[in-house]
């Protein structure tokens, strides 16, 4: 049994300084004065007894507006670091208060490498500076961005910042900022004059990005010296509109973060204010979150199975796999209304219950998947030529994953069996048999092995989901999911005015900080949100698998070929909504 972490640090540093929060998600949490910050986290990370060796979020919260903190620290801002621990299983979370306009603390890069970006993003939106940051720049807005977008005194509407005017001056100095600058982006300088390398773009437009993505390639001839990622063209700002949303109608922008992933991005989201409330969810509801989860897993694992093979120039198998898709979209139609942003999960359950015949039609997918399932291994992973391209290419150990924040089939492909559905269940995954897919070489071709293996297993989940879904209630009989009967409200005037208040304002949630994290498509998805006791968010932090992955490229794509890159970049399975936000 391990020991409390947050008696450890006191015991190993002291307990000035030291002061303990307590949090509805139960995660020890803890805030530390600047000063002492990098000796603990190098103390968590390396020494400490079952040490937190993954650093999974970093963020920040503009406090000045909060106006419940009784017994929290001063702060106009706070530093919010979550680490991970895979031999407590257990996550950790340390807060580091600031005080004025223009906060500074240290960078903790040396100690985590997944720190750089998440450091620039806290910089970007806050205006947090990082001293000993390797680049500290932007890195969602534009370099020509004023402000900074999640402090509170920053508009969240254009209707707020009066009207837009654009100068010639100041378009052409926006345009100049735009300007590439090998020097600036830190890329290596030529040995001497008679020498050159060339940089290459590789997107934002193009196939092989996925999306609105760039890469800004150093080439020497056709080796990659450095290739670093460009991130930001798909910024939406759905962290800030969660500030002024009611707490069920920012449900919907959940399934846009992931778009591939459909209600799968309600889960987090929706049990994270589960555990704020107390709410508990009745089984049948469990029971119908597993299965359209599943559901939209196999959808996004069929995209991601057909675009990888055909990035490496196979064009058949996505025709076929776009088939496949379109049978579980059915289903979900079926049952929810929606194909791919269902928004069916609510707080307490689902919207609704399942309708008459869902069975015959899971019941045709399984019977109709497994040979798919057969005849694409054969198609794809099979093939001689995919074989060659893939294996040993962008590769990294259990270590390297961890040290970056890979998580979900990334990680599993490095030979780690870590499934957040068997270590930490939730939603009654652990009333659910299913193998744990893994690699052993951590390159391309594992990481697509992996995924093809998980639809496999996903289809095993449906089959229990089929035989053993529960009777019973769809959604949860609390006031804070659901507003008074309609009957009630034609007897008593107050129900009436809670009824008006549930619809029109949602419901007010209670005072308090949560965090709840699920196995998604991509990796580990989670939702950190902040109550000030209102009827929608103080802050809404969204921590994505996809923005932790691009960071890795650099690393991967060093010493490649440009061919190379366009494997590593398909067989990292990422959304660019998910990476921007």
């Amino acid at each position: 049994m391990n020991a409390d972490p947050l008696n450890e640090l006191e015991a190993r540093f002291g307990p000035e300084g030291f002061q303990s929060q307590t949090c509805a998600d139960a995660i020890p949490t803890l805030w530390l004065p600047k000063e002492k910050l990098i000796r603990a986290l190098t103390y968590l990370k390396q020494e400490i007894p079952a040490p937190y060796r993954m650093l999974f979020d970093l963020t920040a919260v503009d406090e000045r507006w909060r106006c419940h903190r009784d017994g929290l620290p001063e702060a106009d801002f706070s530093v919010v670091y979550l680490f991970y621990s895979f031999e407590r299983s257990d996550f950790l979370r340390l807060k580091v208060p600031l005080r004025g306009e223009a906060p500074e603390l240290p960078s903790v890069t040396p100690v985590w490498p997944a720190a750089n970006w998440y450091e620039r993003e806290v910089w970007d939106l806050f205006g947090i500076r990082f001293h000993g940051h390797p680049d500290l720049r932007r890195i969602l807005l534009p370099p020509f961005w004023e402000g900074h977008p999640l402090r509170k005194d920053h508009p969240a509407r254009a209707t707020e910042a009066g009207p837009f005017h654009l100068s010639e001056e100041e378009r052409w100095r926006e345009q100049e900022s735009l300007r590439f600058d090998p020097a600036e982006w830190g890329f290596e300088q030529p040995p001497d004059d008679d020498y050159d390398y060339l940089f290459l773009n590789v997107g934002p437009n193009h196939p092989s990005t996925h999306g609105v993505f760039r890469v800004a390639l150093q080439l020497d001839s056709e080796e990659i010296v450095d290739a670093l990622p460009d991130i930001g063209y798909h910024h939406r700002g759905a962290e800030k509109m969660g500030e002024r949303q009611s707490w069920h109608s920012y449900i919907p922008y959940t399934d846009r973060i992931d778009y591939l992933g459909g209600a799968l991005n309600n889960l987090p989201y929706v049990m994270a204010l589960e555990q704020l409330a107390g709410i508990e969810v009745p089984p049948r509801a469990q029971v119908i979150r597993v299965m359209l989860s599943e559901l939209y897993r196999i959808a996004s694992h069929l995209l991601f199975y057909g675009t990888f093979a055909q990035d490496l120039g196979q064009l058949s198998p996505i025709f076929y796999m776009f088939v496949d898709r379109e049978k579980v979209f059915d289903i979900t139609q079926a049952i929810s209304g929606a194909r791919m942003h269902a928004s069916y999960f609510r707080i307490g359950g689902v919207a609704w219950d399942l309708p008459q015949g869902w069975e015959k039609l899971l019941e045709e997918l399984l019977e109709w998947m497994p040979r798919r399932m057969d005849e694409y291994d054969r198609l794809v992973l099979d093939n001689a030529i995919l074989k060659h391209r893939t294996r040993g290419i962008g590769a990294y150990n259990t270590g390297d994953a961890i040290d970056w924040g890979v998580t979900g089939p990334g990680l599993r492909a490095t030979g780690l069996a870590w499934d957040l559905r068997k270590v930490r269940p939730y939603s009654g995954y652990d009333q659910f048999e299913f193998d744990i897919p893994t690699g052993s070489r951590g390159d391309c071709y594992d990481r697509c092995r992996v995924r093809a293996e998980e639809i496999r297993q996903s289809l095993r989940i449906l089959r229990q989901c089929v035989d053993h879904m529960p009777a019973g209630s769809y959604k949860a009989d609390h006031p804070l999911a659901v507003p008074p009967p309609k009957d009630r409200t034609l007897h008593d005037i107050e129900t009436l005015i809670q009824h008006f208040l549930s619809v029109s304002w949602g419901p007010v949630m209670p005072v308090g900080e949560t965090f709840a994290v699920v196995e998604a498509t991509k990796g580990w998805n989670g939702y950190y949100l902040i109550s000030d006791g209102n009827t929608m968010s103080y802050r809404t932090r969204i921590r994505t698998p996809s923005f932790a992955h691009l960071q890795m490229i650099p690393r991967l794509a060093r010493g490649m070929m440009v061919a190379d890159l366009v494997a590593i970049l398909a067989s990292i399975d990422y959304v660019m909504a998910d990476v921007d936000r």
